[in-house]
C-alpha cells in the first residue's frame, strides 16, 4: 500500500487506516485479529483507536495483538484522549486528565509510546494553551512521537496549530486533524480543510463511506445485519438516509457501474485522493469486508468521474467562503 507523509512532518502512514471504533463492543477478539492481520498483509500501517472506544476495550484488544500477531514496529498506532463518559462534561481537555488518560492508554496498549496522539475534541472550559501543553509534555517525555487533534472546527484548528508553530523547537507541530469527511459530509471544506492545507496538517477522514451509506447497502432498505439496524448505531446512520443522500448514493452507484467496480471503491477512492487527505480511516465488520475496502489501492478515479461526483455532492458555501469580489 502506498505510504504518505502525515502533514508537514516526517511521519509516513499507509494511505488507508484501520479503524477500531467497534472493537470490544461489536467486534470480538477473533474478528479483530483477522482484520489486523489482513490489514498488515496488505501493507497497512496506520491503526486508529481511542481511549473511549469500547470503554477502553479497543485499546486493550489491540495491545493484546501487538507482537503476538503483528510486530509493534510495523504499525503506526494512533489513539485519542479528551472525550469522557460524563453527560455533564463530554470533553475534558485539562492537562491532568489528558496525561492520566495517556498513561492509561499506554498500559492498555502494552507499549511505552504511541506514534500519534490526538486530542479528541475541543474543550471550551479549558484554556487551549493548557490542553496543548499536555501535548508538549507527552512528546518531550517520549510517550508520544507525533500529535494532532480531532473534531476541531476551522478557527479552533488554526488557533491551535498557530500557537504550536509560534515556538518552534519548544512546542510540537500538529501533524493531523481527524474529521468526518465523505461525499455525504463535506463540511470540512468550508474552513477546516483550507486551514489544514495552509498550516501543513494532514487530514484523517473518519466515516469516509458516509457511515456505510455510500456502499449502497441501504438503497433498498435497511439490512438486518447493518449498523443502521443496530439499536446503538441506527441514530448514527439515520441522518444520511434522506433524499439528498440518496441522490449522491445513486450517482456513486452509477459511477461504479461505469467503471466496473463497487460503490465502496468509488466513494473511498474519491475521499482518499482529495487535497490534504493523508489516510481515510476505515472500520469494518469483519476481515472479508476490510479486504474488499483495501482492494481500492489499484483504483484511481478518472477526472470526469471526480468532477461529476463533486458536482452532485457540492455543499453550499457562500460568503465569506467565496471570493468576495464575485458576490
Amino acid at each position: 500500500m502506498e505510504q504518505r507523509h502525515l502533514g508537514r512532518t516526517g511521519l509516513r502512514v499507509s494511505r488507508i487506516g484501520l479503524g477500531t471504533l467497534t472493537w470490544g463492543r461489536d467486534t470480538d477478539e477473533h474478528d479483530a485479529a483477522d482484520q489486523l492481520k489482513a490489514f498488515w498483509d496488505a501493507g497497512g500501517t496506520l491503526v486508529d483507536t481511542a481511549d473511549v472506544y469500547g470503554g477502553g476495550e479497543a485499546e486493550l484488544m489491540l495491545g493484546q495483538l501487538l507482537d503476538s500477531l503483528v510486530p509493534r514496529q510495523d504499525l503506526v498506532i494512533s489513539t485519542k484522549a479528551g472525550n469522557v463518559p460524563d453527560p455533564y462534561r463530554r470533553v475534558n481537555g485539562s492537562r491532568g486528565h489528558l496525561l492520566a488518560a495517556l498513561d492509561a492508554s499506554l498500559e492498555r496498549l502494552g507499549t511505552d509510546y504511541v506514534d500519534l496522539w490526538q486530542i479528541h475534541a475541543f474543550d471550551p472550559q479549558t484554556p487551549l494553551e493548557e490542553t496543548l501543553q499536555a501535548v508538549d509534555l507527552a512528546v518531550s517525555s517520549g510517550r508520544v512521537r507525533y500529535a494532532g487533534v480531532s473534531n476541531f472546527c476551522g478557527w479552533q484548528l488554526a488557533k491551535a496549530a498557530t500557537w504550536q508553530l509560534a515556538a518552534p523547537g519548544v512546542r510540537t507541530r500538529l501533524a493531523s486533524t481527524q474529521m468526518e469527511y465523505s461525499l455525504l459530509q463535506r463540511g470540512i471544506e468550508r474552513e477546516v480543510l483550507p486551514a489544514a492545507l495552509d498550516l501543513g496538517i494532514g487530514v484523517l477522514p473518519s466515516s469516509p463511506l458516509g457511515r456505510g451509506v455510500l456502499t449502497g447497502k441501504y438503497r433498498q432498505g435497511t439490512p438486518s445485519d447493518s449498523r443502521g439496524a443496530s439499536e446503538l448505531l441506527a441514530p448514527f446512520v439515520e441522518p444520511y438516509l434522506d433524499d439528498a443522500a440518496a441522490r449522491i448514493t445513486d450517482a456513486v452507484a452509477t459511477a461504479a457501474d461505469g467503471l466496473a467496480t463497487s460503490p465502496l471503491h468509488v466513494a473511498l477512492a474519491w475521499v482518499r485522493d482529495r487535497p490534504g487527505v493523508a489516510a481515510p480511516i476505515v472500520g469494518a465488520r469483519n476481515a472479508a469486508q476490510l479486504t474488499e475496502a483495501l482492494s481500492v489501492e489499484t483504483l484511481t478515479l478518472p477526472y470526469e468521474i471526480c468532477q461529476a461526483l463533486d458536482d452532485v455532492s457540492a455543499p453550499v458555501h457562500r460568503y465569506p467562503d467565496q471570493d468576495w469580489s464575485t458576490l
